[in-house]
């Protein structure tokens, strides 16, 4: 039982207490994940794959959460520019970057992830640039078996709520001018702001769903 909450520092790191649980960022734990090999198989990493691009490609991961999408795509080669809106959850990322800065395992794929603690929808509408791909993750709706969704996911939509205005995202990502957009929705789940991709790569509880420009 965690009696104090809110973000504490602790020997590993900013950590967030919160309805009995601590969420801390750890890319670490992803290691297995992010050799070449993981990587060809990983949803995302194949969703962001532009056929004949020049490598690296520009990618804004414009719902960062807690950045583990984001590191994915950064060990698959790619810059990514990061924005999180929630400022609790944009310190706890902030933390975990400086932290496997210090890891030799990690520090070269961080260098290719940069952090805007601000609202993508602001942001993205004043870009001087035009990405290659612009990343959404709006977090899941609602569901009705909160059985289904993850302890830690639970706490974070207690802090960020999913988004309730998907129009004006998705308006935001059209309004930069990107090659494509990715949009990462439950398997089940209606088009986000209905509006519908060019195709979808499916896994076996969530797909992603491109839409290319």
């Amino acid at each position: 039982m965690i009696e104090k909450e809110g973000l504490i520092q602790t020997e590993k790191g900013l950590a967030l207490c919160l309805e009995g649980q601590m969420i801390q960022g750890d890319f670490v734990k992803m290691a297995k994940r992010l050799t070449h090999a993981n990587l060809s198989h990983e949803l995302l990493v194949k969703a962001c794959k532009i056929k004949n691009a020049d490598a690296p490609l520009t990618i804004i991961d414009a719902t960062a959460g807690l950045g583990e999408d984001a590191l994915l795509l950064a060990a698959a080669g790619h810059n990514i520019i990061l924005y999180e809106r929630d400022e609790i959850i944009a310190a706890l990322l902030e933390d975990t970057i400086k932290r496997a800065m210090k890891d030799a395992s990690l520090s070269s794929i961080v260098t290719r992830m940069e952090l805007h603690k601000e609202d993508s929808i602001t942001a993205l509408h004043k870009l001087t640039f035009s990405p290659d791909i612009i990343y959404l993750d709006p977090m899941f709706p609602k569901r009705e078996k909160t059985g289904l969704v993850k302890k830690k996911f639970q706490v974070i939509h207690v802090i960020e709520k999913p988004c309730e205005d998907e129009e004006s995202l998705l308006s935001a990502a059209l309004s930069a001018g990107p090659k494509r957009i990715v949009i990462k929705r439950p398997l089940k789940a209606e088009y986000l702001a209905n509006k519908k991709p060019s195709y979808s790569i499916e896994g076996k509880s969530i797909r992603y769903d491109c839409i290319v420009l």
